[in-house]
C-alpha cells in the first residue's frame, strides 16, 4: 500500500467499508472518534479505513511540510489548483478502493468520506471511479477541478448519492464555495443531500446524527 493506514472493524468479516479522508495537517486518527460514534449495526459489520495523507510542503502555510492530499497554492482554492497533487492522490485512493474489493467488499458497499481536503479528494475520486460506489460523504469541503469534472466523470456516478454538509460560519472554505459545489454536483445528476449547520470549519453532533441516518440508508 502506498499510504499508511489505520483501520478498525465493527465486527468480524465486514460486508461494507467506509474510507475516511482527513483534512489538511491532520492524519488518519482525526476521525476515528467520530466513526466510533456511528451506530451502523443494522447494515452488518463495517470496516473503517483511515489513510494518512503524504507529508508535503504547503504553499499557503509558508512551505511548511505537513500531511496534505495536495498543495494549496492560494487561499481562494479556485484560480490555481495543484492538479498534479490532486491526480496523484486520487490514484492512491483508488488503490484503497481496490484493496477493499480484493478483501471481498463490492464497490456498491463502499463509501468514500472526507473532511475539507479529504472532502475534495472524495468528490474527485468518487465521480471518476469506474464502478458505482454506495455513496460519497463530503464534510466542510468543495469540488476540485470543477472545470474538468463533467468530461471526466464516469457513467457509474450518475444518480450517485452524496451527503454534503457545511458550516454557515466556515472561514476556511466559505459556504458559497460549498453551495457552488452542491449545485455543480446536482447539475451532473448526482443525488445530493445538503445540510448547513451553525458551526465553523468543524463537525457538530447534529451532523453526525444526520450522517448516521444517511449511511444506514445507502448501505441498507
Amino acid at each position: 500500500m502506498p499510504l499508511e493506514i489505520l483501520e478498525f472493524e465493527t465486527a468480524p468479516n465486514p460486508t461494507a467499508s467506509i474510507i475516511v479522508l482527513h483534512g489538511l495537517g491532520a492524519d488518519g486518527n482525526d476521525f476515528v472518534p467520530i466513526a466510533e460514534e456511528l451506530k451502523l449495526d443494522a447494515v452488518g459489520p463495517v470496516r473503517f479505513v483511515f489513510p494518512h495523507a503524504p507529508v508535503r510542503p504547503v504553499t499557503i502555510n509558508g512551505g511548511m511540510a505537513m500531511r496534505a492530499w495536495y498543495d494549496l497554492l492560494q487561499t481562494d482554492l479556485v484560480r490555481r489548483e495543484d492538479e498534479t497533487g490532486l491526480r496523484a492522490s486520487r490514484l492512491d485512493i483508488e488503490a484503497l478502493i481496490a484493496r477493499e474489493r480484493q478483501r471481498g467488499v463490492p464497490a456498491s458497499r463502499i463509501v468514500l468520506m472526507g473532511f475539507s481536503q479529504g472532502c475534495a479528494m472524495t468528490l474527485m475520486t468518487g465521480l471518476r471511479h469506474a464502478e458505482r460506489l454506495a455513496g460519497l460523504v463530503g464534510l466542510s469541503g468543495y469540488l476540485p477541478l470543477a472545470g474538468t469534472t463533467a468530461a471526466e466523470r464516469t457513467a457509474a456516478s450518475v444518480a450517485l448519492p452524496i451527503f454534503l454538509a457545511h458550516g454557515r460560519s466556515d472561514t476556511v472554505i466559505p459556504l458559497s464555495r460549498a453551495t457552488a459545489s452542491r449545485d455543480a454536483l446536482q447539475a451532473l445528476g448526482c443525488i445530493v443531500e445538503w445540510h448547513e449547520y451553525p458551526m465553523a470549519h468543524s463537525v457538530c453532533p447534529q451532523e453526525i446524527t444526520d450522517l448516521n441516518r444517511w449511511l444506514l440508508n445507502v448501505l441498507a
